[in-house]
C-alpha cells in the first residue's frame, strides 16, 4: 500500500479530518510530509490524539523503524487493547515483545514508542498486512467515533 492509499481508505470511513503539515502552516518542521487522522465530523481539530498517523521519517526518540530509508513510511494505529493483545499476545502495559524488529516491513508490530498505550504499527505495508491494516484502521476509527459520541452526549 502507498501512503495515499492508506489515507484514502481512512477518509472513506467517514467523519475523518486529515492534517498534513507543510511549510508555512505553523506546524513543526519534523511533522512536514506526515499525516494525522482524526475523527472529527464537524471538521474541527479535536482536543484528542489522532486515531492513526502516517509518518515518513524518524522522530527524535523514535528512530528504531529506520524511516530514513528512501520511500519508507510507517502507519501507526490506535486500535485499542483488544487488537494489541490479539496481534502481540500480551497486554500493552507489559511492553513489546523483545524479539520484534521495529524496522521490519509489512508486519504488524507494537508501536515502538506508544505500544504501551495500545498502538500498533506497520512499516511499509504490503500484501501481507494490507487486509489486516485496513481492519485495524476501521477498528481505530470506530473507537475514535465512540469516544467522540460519548463526549458529545455529555452535557
Amino acid at each position: 500500500m502507498r501512503m495515499e492509499e492508506v489515507i484514502a481508505h481512512v477518509e472513506g470511513l467517514g467523519g475523518v479530518l486529515t492534517l498534513r503539515p507543510q511549510p508555512g502552516d505553523g506546524s513543526p518542521e519534523v511533522s512536514w510530509g506526515d499525516a494525522f487522522l482524526y475523527y472529527a465530523p464537524d471538521g474541527v481539530v479535536p482536543r484528542t490524539q489522532p486515531f492513526a498517523t502516517v509518518v515518513t521519517k524518524d522522530y527524535p526518540g523514535d528512530e528504531s523503524s529506520r524511516l530514513d530509508r528512501p520511500g519508507a513510511f510507517r502507519v501507526n494505529v490506535a486500535a485499542g487493547r483488544d487488537e494489541y493483545r490479539r496481534w502481540t499476545g500480551s497486554d500493552p502495559r507489559e511492553g513489546a515483545p523483545s524479539d520484534v524488529d521495529p524496522s521490519t516491513p509489512d508486519v504488524v508490530i507494537p508501536h515502538p514508542v506508544y505500544g504501551s498505550l495500545g498502538w500498533l504499527a506497520v512499516v511499509e505495508p504490503g500484501p501481507r498486512t494490507e487486509a489486516a491494516l485496513r481492519d485495524l484502521l476501521r477498528t481505530a476509527h470506530a473507537l475514535a467515533r465512540a469516544r467522540h459520541d460519548r463526549r458529545a452526549a455529555t452535557p
